[in-house]
């Protein structure tokens, strides 16, 4: 056994990284996969110090642990390596999360035998008990499996070293430090041969655990929609039209909504008075009201105690033509969305062109999505808005026909199923003779939901009476959301094979 003159257990730093390289490689003769290269431990460092562990012994990293924290209930024990580290960019990482998350350990041959990884894995445990963390949750290598993976199950073998049968370098110690299995996942780290590519996943718990007291949040859980179904009708001027929009935000509000949401281009019967000019000149004067249109919503938000989506109009940036609309929340503030789909009569008749920008807005109810019409037949951008939490996806819509309106209502149904949110969907009615391009129209307003036990059979919270104004309340309780992300029949969101595919924004 190798003599140390000198042993210490530190918080690695990144003036180690040579040293650990170096100490990797040696670990790791077999393995086939890559190294970990210094913008990644620069990162671990930065977020979570306290968590990357190294001993030194006598000037050489002997051993490492890395490791993040996470909120584990939004992964479950159904996961991959690629998934609980976010794609290896740790972005996983979550201060507030339950769980230590180990990500690595390994002893440098020559150092092994000397119990160094046990003092890694209590140092591990000693942390999650100071933080007063749940446990810690990692999944283990089972090196020795391809060995007898002609004869023996993942399961059968898993036994057999739990009976001190058979000897796994990993699992045996790791076994012999407390931690238990909770679950053989395969596909966790592909590219482990000699694990044939199966993990074990194994926690050890913190009994010194104490739950946190629930501390009181302005966030509801209940939250109440109103939706608007608005009827397309000739107005003199904004004044007239502005009776109108607050006659219905009285109404919501008087039901003690927390959104309302109407619809797309709901202002066109302001172009009326451009219909001498042509398509894409009188859309140009209807953008001329759009900042004051914004204005007069924020001062009905804080007014009326809700908070509003107000739908779409036209805004002019520079040369470019948008089809906007504003989330004006009920505290003051708002924020600005844009339609990033553009369909081919628009950009023929109008000029619109497509913004570049999708994101979740967070509300005194919690994290939404704002798509315009055409944006919700795409399922990738609600999918985005689902990675980063959103729980309610509003969508102001225009069809004319009830060919467009089926794309947009099944679309919606849909991705209220696979993204395990809620979506309401609110449109126009009625006809404008006088404005060209804007003839006819054709709504039924709906909240959809998740298709679980929890929700209606249908996936319907509510709907609208077609082709008819008025307006639709429906509630949604957003616990129920979380309890589908954990404990649903079938989990969507958890049960997408990132290790295969993935969905992400490209940088501008």
């Amino acid at each position: 056994m190798r003599e140390i003159q000198k042993i210490e257990l530190r918080q690695l730093e990144i003036s180690d990284f040579k040293n650990l390289t170096e100490s990797m490689k040696a670990a790791y003769e077999n393995w086939s996969g890559g190294w970990w290269d210094e913008h990644h431990i620069q990162k671990l460092i930065d977020i979570f110090p306290e968590g990357q562990l190294v001993i030194v012994a006598d000037d050489e990293i002997a051993g490492c642990a890395l490791s993040l924290i996470v909120d584990y209930d939004k992964f479950g024990d159904n996961h991959t390596y690629a998934k609980i580290t976010g794609n290896y960019s740790f972005s996983t990482h979550d201060p507030n999360g339950d769980v230590i998350y180990g990500i690595e350990v390994f002893i440098k041959p020559g150092f092994r035998g000397l119990r160094l990884g046990r003092r890694l894995y209590d140092a591990r445990k000693e942390l999650c008990e100071n933080l007063n963390l749940e446990a810690v949750v990692f999944g283990g290598r089972i090196p020795n499996y391809h060995k007898y993976s002609n004869e023996l199950t993942p399961r059968q073998y898993i036994d057999q070293v739990k009976l001190k049968q058979l000897y796994d370098p990993t699992l045996t110690f790791q076994l012999s430090n407390d931690f238990h299995v909770n679950k053989v996942i395969k596909g966790y780290m592909p590219g482990d041969d000699e694990s044939e590519d199966y993990a074990v996943l194994l926690e050890w718990n913190n009994i010194y655990y104490v739950e946190q007291e629930p501390q009181l949040s302005d966030q509801k859980k209940v939250v109440r929609l109103g939706l608007i179904q608005w009827q397309m009708r000739p107005y003199n001027g904004i004044d007239e039209l502005f009776e109108q929009i607050e006659f219905f935000v009285d109404a919501v509000s008087g039901y003690k909504s927390d959104f309302a949401l109407f619809p797309e281009f709901f202002n066109a019967p302001l172009m009326a008075k451009y219909n001498h000019l042509s398509e894409a000149e009188a859309i140009r004067k209807l953008a001329e009201f759009t900042e004051e249109i914004r204005e007069r919503f924020s001062k009905l938000a804080i007014s009326y105690n809700v908070n509003i989506i107000t739908g779409s109009m036209p805004k002019m940036d520079g040369p470019k033509l948008y089809n906007v609309g504003f989330l004006c929340r009920r505290d003051g503030t708002f924020e600005e969305y844009t339609k990033m789909h553009v369909t081919p009569d628009e950009a023929k008749y109008w000029g619109l062109t497509g913004g570049d920008t999708v994101k979740v807005y967070e509300t005194d109810c919690g994290p939404i999505g704002v798509l315009i019409c055409y944006d919700v037949e795409f399922p990738e951008l609600p999918r985005i808005l689902a990675n980063d939490g959103m729980n309610i996806l509003f969508v102001p819509f225009l069809t004319d026909t009830q060919n467009g309106y089926s794309r947009v209502r099944y679309c919606a149904r849909a991705r209220a199923i696979e993204n395990e949110c809620y979506v309401a969907i609110a449109g126009s009615v009625g006809n404008l003779p006088k404005v060209e391009n804007m003839d006819i129209q054709f709504a039924q307003s709906v909240v959809f939901t998740p298709c679980d036990f929890a929700f209606p059979t249908t996936g319907i919270k509510a709907e609208a009476t077609a082709n008819t104004e008025m307006i639709l309340v429906a509630d949604v309780d957003l616990d129920l959301l979380w309890t589908l992300h954990n404990k649903g029949a079938v989990r969507n969101l958890k049960d997408r094979r990132t290790d295969v595919y993935d969905i992400q924004l490209k940088k501008k």
